[in-house]
């Protein structure tokens, strides 16, 4: 089989994901991800890939403003086509590889409740601090050195023999001291070093499967007939159907804690002059951060929280 096999060395793969227009590129090892879950085969690298989000979209106040989810949403369709295309060019060298979608999860690991949070198929922002691509921040969000949090992810397996990136030693986030993210968070779903998923996913997929089918529910038990008419026209129905032709406020939603974020180098530049309030923020939310600040241990020890993800 190696006779069919270009040599190729983590610098090609990087510089051609770059090529292709992601921003951010790091390879870790599969073994240290348990890709065998996805696959048996082809799992020995993970080629972690992220795409910046538009800076004028994170100056977007409102966390429910449709127009945004849309822009997100062209965001990730921008990188699963180079994904895509990273696949092809890895196939074409004689490297089977498989694309890790951010959004898809598995039928059999659904349980018939639509309020119950779903994973992945990998954790992308384990996979991703592992690629060396960022450390986490305090509600679990991957943090990166040049966009902090304000980016997309997906990854991308291939057993190619190249050397793996390093994870970053020193964690980028402020933690409790600053909690920007735990002050702008409309549900109020930020914990210590940990975030309470399912009411998270209320606002991150606004729009998504469980709000489609209770509302699906409320229509069909609804007994009078014109009211169940003027239900299917609503504007809920409308917004439901919209984000299903797109994806928009389906598999995007809610990031103000992304957007608030002080840490990453695009923050200064396109940022900080749009967020300098947050609106959001309240006397009780200022308490928890102030008990989180009174326990909270050395933030170089934040590195143990990595783990975490591996149940996210």
């Amino acid at each position: 089989m190696n006779i069919f096999k270009r040599p190729l060395t983590a610098k090609d793969i990087k510089d051609k994901a770059l090529e292709l227009g992601a921003d951010l590129v790091g390879i870790a090892d599969g073994a240290a991800l348990n890709t065998s879950e996805i696959t048996e085969h082809d799992g020995g690298r993970v080629i972690a890939l992220a795409t910046r989000l538009q800076a004028g979209t994170s100056r977007i106040l409102a966390w429910n403003d449709r127009n945004k989810y849309y822009n997100d949403e062209l965001s990730l369709t921008f990188l699963e086509e180079v994904s895509l295309e990273l696949v092809y060019w890895l196939e074409d060298a004689g490297y089977p590889a498989i694309i890790v979608p951010p959004t898809h999860v598995d039928p059999w690991r659904y349980d018939g409740d639509p309020k119950k949070h779903q994973r992945t198929l990998l954790s992308l922002p384990h996979a991703a601090v592992e690629a060396g691509l960022g450390t986490l921040g305090l509600n679990q969000q991957l943090l990166t050195p040049q966009f902090g949090p304000r980016v997309v992810l997906t990854a991308v397996l291939c057993s190619v023999d190249v050397e793996c990136d390093t994870p970053m030693s020193k964690a980028l986030c402020l933690g409790p001291e600053c909690g920007r993210c735990l002050k702008a968070c409309p549900g109020d779903v930020i914990r210590h070093w940990d975030r309470d998923w399912e009411a998270c996913d209320r606002y991150r997929s606004p729009h998504g499967f469980a709000q489609l089918s209770e509302y699906l529910g409320r229509v069909i038990d609804e007994p009078d007939t014109k009211q169940k008419k003027a239900m299917l026209r609503s504007e809920d129905s409308f917004n439901l159907w919209q984000s299903i032709l797109r994806g928009a406020g389906v598999i995007t939603g809610c990031r103000r804690c992304a957007d608030v974020c002080p840490v990453g180098a695009d923050y200064e530049a396109m940022l900080a002059s749009a967020h300098q309030e947050i609106p959001e923020n309240t006397p009780a939310k200022e308490q928890r951060l102030a008990a989180m600040t009174g326990k909270s241990p050395a933030y170089e020890k934040q590195k143990r929280f990595i783990g975490i993800l591996k149940q996210v």
